[in-house]
């Protein structure tokens, strides 16, 4: 666990690090967000690789620094394999980040996460409020992958689950939450809108935390930094967009060039960030 003080001057230095050591991030994820998730990992500084194939995920799992699932299109033999992958990456020691895509909104997508959580819980778990509190047990309203609930209603499941899992758990929304098990609370008031009308933005944030994972050995820490250089380049994404009068279609290339190009000052000077450590 990192001793350093959570400010943004930690913070960058993991995005730092992340660009200097261009970590490897094996991603099962899902046909919808492939190509932006990897466009993502690579505009930040990282490196993706997408295998979901059987005859290679324990392979693939054995050369990369961490491990990212998404459920978004699930089919059975993407399952299997992502339980191959998990079980090899935690043998392997390396973080394992898993996004609940649509968690509550069918029985069998319900059942493949309990299988995947079966087969070795992970050390992150990033959704959005309704995916969280689904997972966690509750009653929860979800509509496909976009939620009915706040972060806010979700803090008590994310608590509860981080405990329960021995894992981080970030509940992703207008305020992003991370938890995990020893009672660490951050919250990032940063982001706009408009990032939920472009898909594969939640998604890219789980890869983003695998990225930060890799090289940060605490993962409460690493994923508060990877939610936080989205946030930030996000809210400065959109305010380019809005004052060249464009829209979303635009959006979607600024998120990756601020993602490349963002710098120490915008970052520190934009954050918006509350910690209970």
């Amino acid at each position: 666990m990192s001793s350093t003080p959570l400010d943004a001057r930690a913070l960058w230095a993991d995005l730092q690090a992340v660009r200097a050591h261009a970590p490897l991030v094996h991603s099962i994820t899902n046909l919808v967000v492939m190509n932006y998730n990897a466009n993502a990992l690579l505009a930040v500084g990282a490196a993706p690789v997408m295998a979901h194939a059987h005859e290679e995920v324990r392979d693939m799992v054995g050369i990369a620094q961490a491990l990212v699932l998404n459920i978004g299109t699930l089919e059975p033999a993407w399952i299997s394999a992502m339980q191959v992958a998990l079980q090899a990456a935690r043998a392997r020691g390396i973080p394992v980040v898993l996004d609940p895509v649509g968690a509550g909104a069918t029985p069998y997508r319900n059942a493949a996460l309990a299988e995947l959580i079966r087969a070795g819980a992970p050390g992150i778990l990033r959704g959005n409020a309704s995916e969280i509190m689904s997972v966690a047990g509750l009653a929860a309203a979800t509509r496909g992958v976009d939620s009915a609930a706040s972060t806010a209603d979700a803090a008590e499941a994310a608590a509860a689950l981080a405990r329960q899992l021995g894992a981080v758990v970030c509940v992703s929304g207008a305020d992003d939450l991370i938890v995990d098990a020893a009672g660490r609370r951050a919250v990032l008031s940063n982001g706009h809108p408009w990032m939920t009308r472009v898909t594969g933005v939640g998604c890219s944030a789980s890869a983003l935390v695998g990225a930060f994972a890799a090289v940060q050995p605490d993962p409460w820490r690493a994923t508060v930094a990877a939610m936080a250089v989205l946030g930030v380049v996000g809210e400065l994404a959109v305010e380019r967009v809005q004052a060249a009068g464009a829209g979303v279609g635009r959006l979607q290339i600024e998120l990756l060039d601020g993602l490349q190009l963002l710098d120490e000052a915008s970052f520190s000077g934009r954050l918006r960030m509350v910690v209970d450590a």
